[in-house]
C-alpha cells in the first residue's frame, strides 16, 4: 500500500513537469505506455520480468524523448534492488536530451532524486512492518507455548497431589490393617480363651460384652480399610498401566475424566478394559486400536474400537462380551457394537447409577 501510494505521488510530479514542458506537445501515448510498464513492474516486483519491462523503457526513452519525464515513476521500482545499477543507464536519455531543456531535465533528476528517497524511506518502513509483526507473532506464539506449558504442569502437579493423596490412604490401610487389626484379632482370640476356661457366669457376661464391643471395632476397622482401599484406587493410572502393557499393536488411550467415579464402577470399567484388549488379542489382526474414556454431564462414556477384520459377531456364543455386557447392565447403562471398519464397542453408564447393586 505503502509502495503504491509513492507510485501515485510520482507519477503526479512526473505528469506535472510533462504537462510544462513545450516541446511535449501534450501528447498521450508516453502517459499510457509509463503507467502500463509502471503498473507491470509493480506486479512483477522482484522478478526478471521487471527488469526486463525497466531495460525496455529505458530504451524507449531514446526515440521517444516524452516518456523522459515518467523515468522517476520506472525508476522507483530498480533503486535498491540487486539490478540497481540499470538505474544509470536512464541517465543516458537524459543527457542525450538535455538540450530540450535545461530546466526541465534539472527538474527531471530531481524527481529521480526524489524517487530514490520515497524508495528508501518506503523500503525502511516495510521493514520495521515485518519486523513488528514477526515481534508480535512471536510474543504470540510465545505466550500460547507457556500458558499450555503452564497448563500442562497444573494438571501435572494436580496429578501429583492426587497421586500421593491415593498413596498416602494406600499407606494408612495397610497401617491400620497390619498393626490395629492385627491387635484386635490377637485381643478377640485372647477373649475366646479367657472365654472357654472361665465357669462362673458372673464374670462371663462382662466378659461377652467385651468380646461383643471388640467384635464391633474390628469390624469398623475392617470397612474403614476396604473403603481407603477402594478410594486409593487410580482408575486413569490402572488403565495406562493396561494400555503400557499391551503390545498386541499400536494402542491409543484417551482418559478424560475429572470427578472420582464410585470404587464398584471403578472396578468393572478396569475389568471391561481388560475384557476388550483381550478380545483384540484373541478375536482380531488390527494394526491399531483405541480406548476412550470420556466424562460428560450426566455419563460417563468408554470406546474400545479397533480396525481389525470382523468375521462375526455373537453375543451368544461370546463370553467375554456377555461378561461385559452384564457389567453394563448393572449399572443401568448401556452397550451398543459396531462391526463396520473394524469393531467397536460403545457403553455409555448414566451418574446417577443405583448403589445398591453389585456390579463387579
Amino acid at each position: 500500500m505503502m509502495n503504491l501510494t509513492d507510485k501515485v505521488i510520482l507519477f503526479a510530479s512526473c505528469l506535472v513537469v510533462y504537462l510544462f514542458d513545450p516541446a511535449s506537445g501534450m501528447e498521450i501515448a508516453p502517459v499510457l505506455i509509463a503507467v502500463i510498464i509502471s503498473s507491470l513492474m509493480f506486479y512483477y516486483d522482484g522478478k526478471r520480468a521487471s527488469l526486463l519491462l525497466a531495460s525496455l523503457f529505458i530504451a524507449a526513452c531514446l526515440p521517444l524523448p516524452g516518456l523522459l519525464f515518467f523515468l522517476p515513476l520506472v525508476g522507483y521500482d530498480l533503486f535498491f534492488r540487486p539490478w540497481q545499477k540499470i538505474g544509470f543507464a536512464a541517465l543516458a536519455p537524459v543527457f542525450l536530451h538535455w538540450e530540450r531543456s535545461d530546466v526541465m531535465m534539472v527538474m527531471l533528476v530531481l524527481l529521480l532524486g526524489f524517487a530514490a528517497i520515497l524508495k528508501r524511506r518506503t523500503d525502511a518502513q516495510l521493514k520495521l512492518v515485518a519486523k513488528f509483526y514477526e515481534l508480535r507473532d512471536s510474543s504470540r506464539e510465545m505466550a500460547l507455548i507457556l500458558k499450555r506449558q503452564n497448563k500442562e504442569l497444573m494438571e501435572k502437579q494436580d496429578d501429583r497431589i492426587s497421586l500421593a493423596t491415593l498413596n498416602e490412604r494406600n499407606r494408612i490401610a495397610r497401617e491400620i490393617h497390619d498393626n490395629v487389626g492385627h491387635l484386635l484379632s490377637s485381643a478377640l482370640l485372647q477373649m475366646g480363651a479367657l472365654l472357654a476356661v472361665t465357669k462362673d457366669e458372673k464374670a462371663r457376661q462382662p466378659l461377652l460384652t467385651l468380646k461383643a464391643t471388640l467384635s464391633e471395632a474390628m469390624d469398623s476397622i475392617r470397612q474403614s480399610v476396604h473403603n481407603l482401599y477402594d478410594e486409593s484406587v487410580n482408575l486413569q493410572a490402572q488403565l495406562q498401566e493396561l494400555a503400557d502393557k499391551f503390545t498386541f499393536c499400536t494402542l491409543e488411550f484417551d482418559y478424560e475424566i475429572q470427578s472420582n467415579p464410585d470404587k464398584r464402577l471403578k472396578y468393572a470399567l478396569i475389568s471391561i478394559v481388560k475384557e476388550g484388549l483381550s478380545n483384540i488379542v484373541r478375536h482380531s489382526d488390527a494394526t491399531w486400536a483405541s480406548v476412550a474414556l470420556r466424562e460428560h454431564p450426566a455419563f460417563y462414556q468408554l470406546v474400545i474400537r479397533d480396525n481389525g477384520r470382523v468375521k462375526e459377531v455373537n453375543m451368544e456364543s461370546g463370553i467375554g462380551l456377555k461378561n461385559i455386557e452384564s457389567r453394563v447392565e448393572a449399572f443401568h447403562g448401556i452397550m451398543r457394537i459396531l462391526s463396520k471398519d473394524g469393531f467397536a464397542l460403545f457403553i455409555s453408564i448414566p451418574k446417577d447409577f443405583p448403589s445398591g447393586k453389585s456390579a463387579s
